[in-house]
């Protein structure tokens, strides 16, 4: 299905570019994962509360965010004011929300697409059921006449504990079906792959199985082609 006012090869050229960024960015911001590659053995860290994933960084990083997972889940507070300045300034024609991880955070807008009212909302190693808490705040009411949503790789990690592939289609599912609801156009890009080509990838691929990936990632096209979604 085209959108009415972005052609498919607008679409299509607008992914594409995120895409290289997001690959050579995923590569230089890799959540969750240890600086080095360690044996099964030393890759637990004992933390009071959280069970352990396996992963020394995942483990660490589940840790260090016990304040945002105990005290606002979703993070509502990241974005309060700048959207509180959107709301209140003159209304955006064609306004645009990226929304989703680090991936999408390191995105330069301004710079990638001067001119266009495209707005940024992603949050570093957040996961489907935090972005479903803040899709209100963070989009719907900032009325874009799209959103293009980019999420699922730090569920398949365990950011934010285990989640089965049915449980992250199911929160695409969720905030594609409000932007439905509510005029929006919803664009889903693929789940982006991963690699082990160095030290510090190794932990991230290790935990992003190419499997579980692909198999979401066709479900993403089946479900698109079924609910007539980009």
């Amino acid at each position: 299905m085209s959108v009415a006012w972005m052609t498919r090869r607008s679409v299509k050229s607008l992914l594409l570019c995120g895409f290289a960024v997001s690959f050579v960015s995923a590569v230089c911001w890799t959540e969750g994962a240890t600086p080095r590659g360690q044996d099964a053995a030393n890759r637990t860290v004992a933390t009071p509360g959280i069970p352990s994933t396996g992963f020394a960084g995942l483990d660490s990083y589940r840790a260090s965010r016990i304040g945002v997972f105990a005290d606002d889940f979703g993070q509502l507070a990241r974005y309060r004011a700048e959207n509180k300045a959107l709301a209140t300034g003159a209304a955006a024609k064609d306004r645009v929300v990226f929304f989703g991880d680090s991936i999408t955070d390191i995105w330069k807008l301004p710079t990638y697409f001067a001119g266009k009212t495209y707005v940024n909302r992603g949050i570093g190693g957040q996961t489907t059921p935090q972005m479903l808490v803040r899709f209100r705040q963070d989009v719907i009411d900032l009325g874009p006449k799209a959103v293009v949503i980019l999420a699922g790789t730090n569920d398949i990690a365990g950011n934010t504990g285990p989640m089965r592939d049915e449980d992250i289609e199911a929160d695409l599912a969720t905030m594609t079906e409000l932007a439905k609801s509510h005029g929006i156009a919803a664009i889903v890009a693929s789940i982006l792959p991963v690699h082990n080509y160095t030290p510090r990838s190794q932990d991230s691929f290790a935990q992003r199985p190419a499997k579980r990936i692909l198999d979401i990632n066709r479900w993403l096209k089946e479900y698109g082609a079924k609910n007539r979604v980009v």
